[in-house]
């Protein structure tokens, strides 16, 4: 019985690991367009996850992650946003900026 238990356990390790690489990948790739459609810079090409849960919704149970990243108006300083992921779907995504015409 413990080595099944050991099995499952690994399994879902695995499972985890993927998962999290995926929804990085997904949230590296939504911060690039984004930035490039707003004429931003996306710094370091890189996520960096900040909070990790669960959420329960209509269509179940499904792991949020909210990354940070950094980005720059102009090539000059440095801003920080986040992006949140519930699953592997864009929830919401904030780079506190005020409102422009062609955000919306």
């Amino acid at each position: 019985m413990s080595n099944l238990l050991a099995i499952f356990l690994l399994l879902f390790i695995g499972w985890f690991w993927l998962d999290s690489l995926r929804a990085r990948e997904i949230a590296v790739g939504i911060c690039q367009a984004a930035c490039a459609q707003r004429d931003l810079q996306f710094l370091d090409q890189a996520v960096a996850i900040h909070r990790l849960g669960l959420a329960w919704r209509a269509e179940g149970l499904r792991l949020r992650r909210v990354y940070r990243f950094d980005f720059s108006e102009e090539g000059v300083g440095r801003r920080n946003g986040y992006l949140v992921l519930r699953g592997l779907h864009l929830e919401e995504l904030s780079f506190g900026l005020p409102n422009q015409a062609g955000d919306a």
